[in-house]
């Protein structure tokens, strides 16, 4: 295992106040030994175009690809908007996979997990999202899930995850993501 397992995380939101991106410092929180969970903030990835693409990757798309080649597996915290995944995230997704000879995503273990206020927990927006991996040939956990429902109701004024069987959840999902991302050779 050497220095542990170096994991990226990301959520699908750009609001400061989001419920994914407390979501996700709160898998920071409770990454297990030996895994250590580095956040990237996706406010600094440019709209897809591949025009852009065929000159130079923007300075935050080549550090967001960097990034994910850096990590051993990656996790994604999706919300859901309108019934799928958001903007933002497919935005990520589309960028790391080009180009398709190359791509970032290739080969590396992904756990897709998310919250929301609602009561499916962001079940269509991972369901849409797992989709992308099968083109970026990425080897995405299919079990255990997390949707965290009603969110709004499991986290403090401050972002702070306040429901213990949410934590227990993730928890759990995180000692199965590690022995997912074990499986695979590095990519």
């Amino acid at each position: 295992m050497g220095d542990g397992i170096k994991i990226l995380g990301f959520a699908g939101s750009l609001r400061a106040g989001s419920l994914n991106r407390s979501l996700l410092r709160t898998v920071k929180e409770l990454a297990p030994a030996p895994m250590q969970v580095d956040i990237f903030d996706l406010a600094q990835i440019p709209l897809y175009n591949g025009d852009v693409e065929a000159t130079a990757d923007p300075a935050g798309v080549a550090d967001f690809k960097q990034a994910i080649r850096r990590a051993d597996g990656v996790v994604m915290v999706t919300p859901e908007y309108n019934h799928g995944v958001p903007g933002v995230m497919k935005n990520a997704i589309d960028w790391a996979s080009r180009p398709p000879s190359n791509a970032a995503l290739a080969h590396k273990p992904v756990g897709i997990i998310g919250a929301s206020p609602g009561m499916t927990g962001s079940a269509r927006g991972q369901s849409q999202l797992r989709q992308a991996f099968e083109f970026t040939n990425s080897y995405c956990m299919p079990q255990p899930e997390v949707l965290v429902f009603r969110a709004h109701e499991k986290f403090d004024s401050h972002g702070r995850l306040s429901d213990d069987k949410t934590a227990e959840l993730l928890k759990k999902y995180l000692a199965a993501f590690a022995e997912w991302v074990l499986r695979f050779p590095k990519a």
